[in-house]
């Protein structure tokens, strides 16, 4: 009878479990679905247990063809199409559109008509924030912030709607100004149209209530150790890398950089208000949080100063009945709620332009998203994602 050495017997054994308990690598497809992303997004996952080797986003879904679009359409007809490239955001992206076109014309917008488009720029900022400060917590799995940011967004909503008309999608700036005319037939006399009376001392109020949300959501969620726990030292990304992707808006001010466009090369009247460009330390998904926070603080704060200098006079410059733009081409960027919206339009003389292309931001910021991925954690994965604040229809334009 052979006997077996009893160390050897023991070797083989833990082999046979290490053998037996050794797993491949899995590819997960994350998506296509809508997790709260505002859009289709589609992630291929390649994973080693839980942790991440590799992500590469498939994006594309929905193929819209803003570009393609403006380019056989007129100038004025652009405007509303522009506001739905990233529909969170609204009035803010027809500005540096309308500003390009007007400095190819050579316009000059009256004062009353910029403060007008500063004032409902802000706004918009405040709502996308708003729902960020909802969304984002929820998939980290607290509930309750949603209702309260959601509320306040519905009021200064329904504020821009007064004004435009639109609450999504407001289709409210026209070259030289904003909506210059309201009532009257064709044979009627047409009576300038102002912005709704009541509606500055609205405002206000309405801001001083955003103050207090930011405050509620600083005792619900900055503060909150399961949300720290989730998101401190998550998805940390430097300020050099934040550069050399592209990234901007308060993904890049998160990381530390402190730059801002309307200080920059401001093309709406904020030279004249005071305001602070916070700026975070860590550069990770909680600094990325409290930015946004802050950033509805100073956007409320540039409200107040707005209405207070509103100036009086017109809100639309003179222009032809039919909008020509001489040959030329321009770029204008503006510093968009989620990071550098800009359009470089190109004119060959005519009603509609010969080319047009749009920088959105949400490509540059979803872009770094496979290098600040790897090696990270799968449960994190979705703090990270949440935490870049980006919409798939300005993606996919």
């Amino acid at each position: 009878m052979t006997t077996v050495d009893p160390n050897l017997a023991m070797h083989l054994s833990e082999t046979a479990v290490s053998v037996e308990l050794e797993t491949p690598d899995m590819t997960l497809n994350i998506g296509p679905q809508h997790p709260s992303t505002h859009g289709v997004l589609r992630l291929v996952a390649r994973v080693d247990g839980e942790r991440i080797e590799s992500v590469d986003p498939v994006v594309g879904y929905m193929h819209r063809g803003y570009e393609k679009l403006s380019e056989v359409r007129t100038y004025a007809q652009i405007i509303a199409l522009v506001n739905r490239i990233d529909w969170v955001s609204g009035f803010a992206n027809e500005i540096p559109f309308v500003v390009g076109v007007e400095k190819l014309m050579g316009l000059e917008v009256p004062e009353r008509a910029q403060y007008v488009r500063l004032i409902l720029t802000e706004m918009a900022r405040i709502s996308s924030h708003l729902v960020f400060m909802s969304s984002f917590p929820l998939e980290l799995g607290a509930s309750t912030p949603l209702m309260h940011a959601l509320r306040e967004r519905e009021r200064v909503l329904e504020l821009i709607e007064s004004v435009t008309g639109g609450r999504f999608h407001p289709n409210f700036n026209r070259i030289g100004g904003v909506k210059p005319a309201a009532g009257g037939g064709p044979t009627q006399k047409k009576v300038a149209q102002d912005i709704p009376k009541g509606f500055l001392a609205q405002t206000q109020e309405a801001m001083d209530r955003v103050l207090v949300i930011c405050d509620d959501l600083d005792r619900l969620v900055t503060g909150n150790e399961l949300i720290k726990a989730r998101t401190v030292g998550v998805g940390v990304i430097p300020a050099d890398k934040a550069i050399e992707f592209g990234v901007s808006g308060p993904n890049l001010r998160a990381s530390g950089v402190e730059f801002d466009l309307r200080k920059a090369e401001a093309i709406l009247p904020y030279d004249g208000i005071d305001f602070d460009i916070p700026t975070g330390t860590n550069g990770d998904s909680y600094d990325r949080y409290i930015m946004r926070n802050e950033e509805i603080r100073q956007a409320a704060r540039i409200i107040k100063q707005a209405i207070d200098k509103m100036p009086s006079g017109p809100l639309q410059a003179k222009v032809p009945r039919i909008i020509k733009v001489p040959k030329g081409e321009v770029y204008v960027r503006a510093e968009n709620p989620k990071g550098e919206m800009g359009y470089h339009i190109v004119s060959e003389g005519g009603r509609i332009p010969y080319r047009v292309k749009i920088r959105s931001a949400s490509f540059s910021n979803l872009s770094i998203l496979p290098w600040l991925l790897e090696g990270e954690l799968l449960p994190d994965l979705v703090a990270t994602l949440g935490s870049l604040d980006f919409v798939l229809g300005d993606l996919d334009r």
